[in-house]
């Protein structure tokens, strides 16, 4: 009699997936633990681990489709399952390298599993004729890179791989775009649909992040009343001081100096770090602070959580919000990690731009954006010198509180970057 593995639940509210890839084929041999398919939640993109060992009797659903919690994903038929030969088990292996976290719960131990059939792949678009013919096995690290690297036809094996450790990464996928031909002239460059009298390239639909951000940020617009106050800031002196602090060579970042400022904002103004309750009756605030820091990750504009910051040192928080952002890049998040922000710092000067009018990520009550540290000319004891200037841009929910508070949060911080020395012993 066959078991039936149903889509687990994925904690923290998620109630549905995407099917990104099979991963097996009706036939094929799995152990425990083995990963029999890729998923894409709203938090992050996982591989789903088989809690049965034996031969996959049939797939539910098929790549692209939409499945909620509880529904059959993996019919298995649990028979003993032989040694895989040794040849077979490194090509698994290199297949699987890196596509993924495991599920808690479902099994911790490294991807044993048994064989697989190989699909066949689509046809690659043109590519460079630079591009070396395949000749062996690829190295990918993320599955993000190969599902970019699908989207657009392009063959993994085609790809030159910059990565440190021989592995294709995102920068070799869109390198590959660049140069691959274009197609003959007076052909349409996709379907051959036309709008507005252009031609369609491709459509793609949004993925489960995209709607779920979309969704998310829509509500913030429409549900909260939002203000902004924003001012310039001489951040020389912290600039300064930054080198200064370095241990073992290494200065913590400007965020995280930033974030430790904020906290210690939040700690004298704790309403721009709580939320109102779902009737907008309450204000809740909290003992402490689970700060939220905006990440650009190559499936779009994620929220990494450090929970419970105001416990933390600057040097523990320089950290830990290296840690979390790494982890949103690669697609290693945890729901836990995504969810759970009390309060949201968004630092995107480090694109190079001085201002944003960002958006409260609901149903916090704050955001604080951070622009470009560039050296302006300032004017100083009646003099004009250069000096490094940052913009700080505070939206806040104007339900909670009035521009006068919101403004006494803010010129706390501006007033740390300013004169960081006093603050030094406290960071």
């Amino acid at each position: 009699m066959t078991k039936i593995f149903r889509l687990p639940d994925l904690g923290e509210g998620l109630t549905e997936a995407a099917l990104i890839r099979w991963l097996v084929a009706p036939g094929d041999t799995v152990r425990v633990d083995q990963p029999i398919a890729e998923v894409e939640t709203a938090k992050s993109v996982v591989e789903l681990p088989s809690p049965y060992a034996g031969t996959v009797a049939a797939l539910h659903g098929a790549e692209g489709d939409t499945l909620q919690v509880g529904s059959a994903l993996l019919e298995v038929d649990p028979v003993a399952v032989e040694a895989v030969d040794v040849e077979k088990e490194a090509y698994r292996q290199e297949e699987q390298a890196g596509s993924g976290n495991v599920l808690i719960g479902y099994g911790t131990s490294g991807h044993s599993g048994g064989t697989r059939r190989r699909k066949p792949a689509r046809t690659p678009l043109a590519a460079s004729a630079a591009l070396p013919a395949p000749t062996g096995p690829v190295a990918v690290r993320s599955p993000i890179v190969r599902r970019l690297a699908r989207a657009e036809g392009l063959d993994l094996h085609t790809i030159p791989a910059t990565g440190a450790d021989g592995a294709v990464t995102r920068g070799d996928v869109l390198r590959a775009l660049s140069v691959r031909q274009p197609a003959p002239s007076g052909e349409p460059a996709g379907s051959g649909e036309l709008i507005a009298g252009l031609a369609v390239a491709r459509r793609e639909p949004l993925g489960m992040l995209r709607k779920t951000v979309g969704a998310k940020l829509s509500r913030s617009r429409a549900e909260i009343p939002e203000a902004t106050v924003w001012v310039d800031v001489d951040a020389t002196d912290l600039w300064t001081l930054r080198a200064g602090m370095a241990v073992d060579g290494k200065s913590p970042s400007l965020t995280a100096i930033l974030a430790r400022f904020v906290l210690l904002a939040l700690d004298a103004y704790p309403i721009l770090g709580g939320r109102l309750s779902d009737d907008g009756t309450e204000l809740i605030e909290f003992a402490g602070v689970n700060l939220g820091v905006a990440t650009d990750t190559p499936r779009g504009l994620m929220v990494p959580v450090v929970r419970n910051a105001h416990r933390l040192t600057i040097a523990e928080l320089d950290a830990e919000l290296r840690r979390v952002a790494e982890s949103a890049r690669s697609g290693a998040s945890s729901p836990d990690e995504l969810t759970g922000s009390t309060f949201t710092l968004n630092n995107y000067g480090a694109f190079g731009v001085d201002g944003s009018a960002a958006i409260i990520n609901h149903p916090e009550v704050a955001i604080l954006g951070v622009g470009r540290m560039l050296e302006r000319p300032w004017v100083v004891d009646g003099e004009i010198v250069p000096r490094r200037i940052v913009q700080l841009s505070l939206v806040f929910d104007h339900r909670v509180c009035d521009g006068g508070y919101a403004s006494g949060f803010l010129r706390m911080i501006v007033d740390a970057i300013e004169h960081p020395a006093q603050l030094y012993r406290r960071l």
